[in-house]
Formats: C-alpha cells, structure tokens, sequence
C-alpha cells in the first residue's frame, strides 16, 4: 500500500511539474512575442517619422536570417559535444542546463556584421561599419577562445582573468588607433543638450569603455534569454538615439544598431526559457563591444550608460560583493556578503524568483530606461 502511495505522489508531483513547465513556456512565449511587437512596432513609426528611417526590413530580415542559421546550428553544436558547463559555485538549479549547447554567438554576431556590411558598402561612411565590424569579430574571437578552453578542460574556466583583459585591452587599443586615424573618435562628451570636451581623454576612456561594456554582457548573460532581449531594447534604443541626431543623415550607425537587435531577437526565439542554446563568451563579449563601439563613435555614452543600467547593475553588483568581502575579511577575519551571490540576477534567483520572472522584470526595466533615455534626450 505505501509503495503504491508513493508511485500515485509520483506521478502527481510529474503531472505539476510538467503543467508548470508548460505554463512557464507559454509565458515566456508571449513575453518574447511582446518583446518582437515592441521593437516592430518602433521600427515602422521610425520609418513613417523619420523621412531617410530604413529599419523595418533590416530589423525583419537579420531577425528571420538569425533565426534560421541558429536553429540550423543547434545540431552540429550537438555533433560536435560543444555544450556548456554548468560551475559548481552557482544555483544549483542551473544544474539541469547541464548539457545545453553553447557558443551561439558563433551564429548571430556574424549575420549582424555581414547584414551590416551589405547595407552600408559603397557608402560614404563605410570606413566605420569596418572598424566596427573589426572589433566586433575580434571580441568574438576572445570568445570562442574562452569557450574552447573551457570545453577542454571540462570547467566552467577558459582564459584566466588577467589573459582575456590583456586580449580585451590589445583589441580595444588598436580599434581606438584606428578610429583616431580616421577621425571617428569625438572629443567630446554629450550629455543631453550639454557637450563637455575631454580632448585626448577620449582614447583612455574609450578603451574603458570597451572593457567595460564587454564584461558587463559577459555577466548579465547567465538566465535564458536575458542579456539577448535586453541588448535587442539596447540596440532598439541606441538606433532611435541616432535618428533624433541625424534625421537627415542616410549614413547614420542606426541601420546597423537595428541589424544588431534584429540578430539578438533572431537568437533569442531559440535561447528563451527554457533555452536550446546559450551563446557562450563568443556572443556576450562580442555584444559588449559593439555597443561600447557604436555608442563611442555616435557619441553615445551617456544614453548606452542610462539604458545599458541592468547591465551597470550586474558589474556593480560584483564590485560591491568581492570588495565588501574582501574589506571585511580584512577587518574582522570573516567575509561579509552584500547579495546571496552575484550578478544581481542569480540574488534574486536565490530570494526564491521564478527564473523568468527575473528575466522579464530585467527586460521591463531596460525598456523604461529607454524610454526614459529618449524622452529625456528629446526634450533636451
């Protein structure tokens, strides 16, 4: 009787987890739908206001061409046992993405560069979706070496810290060379109405930038679908920007910020809850870069730092937790922790969050930022 009790309590307990999981991928379904209509929508108001706006068919076109080339490549991921690699230190409900294939961003960074390319070739200002496109690819490129080490040793480590900021650092000054060469760096500062000259200043803080922006997505990116539909309201936001700019100009970097959310939506129909496939080191580093990269040319920084502020908040939740401990340990012998465990996001997974509800609350606020971002700058 009591082995018949406990296969009845069994099966009840498998029918409820298996209704929620269902009821989990409908809502993250509709959320991903929601999001696709947002930016959508954005692009074909943009068309009808802006008079030179071209952003409803690149956003459509890199969004379908990611989708098709990322779920083509899922299996030869799967051929090759290119899966992640779940550390020990983290939730231990991540535990079940064990064997979840990785290094995604292999597949949608490069469409988002050749869709850009082609848009842009033989116009005046190609010179800089090249450069653009230099650091991108080679942001990846660090990536995948990340990925590929892991892979092989079989831990949640590739490069060590210190290598991949060497390697981050060594891209960063040779793309800000480049863009000093061919007068692409400001040397200044737009805050809403206000412009603040830095001079040379400009070189050390875009190369901080870069790092920056790179290992804030490098972070964020760690429940499904969270730092790809984040960047797609980021890219989403940052192209709107420049249109306010430049409503005259055709050779504006806003076809390529377009492109760019266009490949993350793509990417995300297949990382959302629960995900098919992460993107690994070779798409959050690359992410980062070319945001950094497009938001220093277009002279963007102060609208990347305002909408990228769950990104912000994923690095300040580390620096906070490792120097509190530090400091503390130091003091009185003991560490002392801020968060249960950062980035901010596994906190909250911790708390007892429903992972989706993190994510889409993230996606939330991201979305107000822009918005608050592109009213504060058009009144300005």
């Amino acid at each position: 009787m009591g082995g018949l009790t406990l296969e009845v309590n069994h099966k009840k307990f498998s029918y409820l987890v298996e209704k929620q999981n269902i009821s989990l991928k409908k809502y993250t379904n509709y959320q991903t739908l929601i999001l696709f209509v947002i930016v959508l929508t954005t692009c074909v108001v943009s068309d009808f206001y802006f008079k030179n706006s071209n952003l409803i068919i690149p956003f459509i076109t890199s969004t379908l061409i990611s989708s098709i080339i990322t779920f083509l490549g899922i299996p030869k991921l799967k051929k090759f046992k290119i899966n992640q690699i779940i550390r020990k230190e983290g939730p231990k409900k991540h535990l079940i993405k064990q064997g979840t294939p990785t290094m995604g961003g292999i597949f949608f960074i490069p469409i988002g560069i050749i869709i850009s390319n082609i848009l842009y070739f033989n116009k005046d200002d190609y010179k800089i979706i090249l450069t653009l496109s230099f650091v991108i690819i080679f942001f990846m490129f660090i990536g995948f070496i990340d990925d590929f080490l892991s892979l092989k040793k079989q831990l949640n480590i590739g490069l060590k810290s210190h290598q991949k900021i060497i390697l981050q650092f060594l891209i960063s000054l040779i793309f800000i060379i480049i863009c000093a060469s061919n007068n692409l760096l400001p040397q200044s500062i737009q805050i809403a109405n206000k412009i603040i000259p830095i001079g040379n200043l400009i070189f050390p803080l875009g190369i901080f930038v870069l790092l920056a922006e790179s290992n804030s997505t490098n972070l964020t990116d760690g429940l499904d679908g969270l730092l790809s539909g984040s960047c797609v309201l980021i890219f989403t936001g940052l192209a709107i920007n420049i249109l306010i700019e430049n409503p005259n100009n055709n050779s504006t970097l806003a076809p390529m910020c377009i492109v760019m959310a266009g490949s993350c939506m793509g990417f995300l129909f297949l990382n959302k809850y629960p995900a098919k496939l992460f993107m690994g080191d070779s798409g959050s580093l690359a992410l980062g870069a070319s945001l950094g990269g497009i938001a220093l040319i277009s002279n963007n920084l102060w609208s990347l730092l305002i909408m990228g502020g769950i990104l912000a908040a994923e690095s300040i939740s580390v620096i906070i937790q490792v120097s509190i401990f530090k400091i503390s340990k130091k003091i009185k012998g003991k560490g002392h922790k801020i968060f249960l465990m950062t980035p901010l996001h596994h906190h909250f997974e911790l708390k007892g969050n429903n992972e989706m509800l993190i994510v889409g609350s993230f996606w939330l606020v991201t979305l107000l930022l822009v918005i608050i971002n592109l009213i504060f700058f058009i009144k300005s």
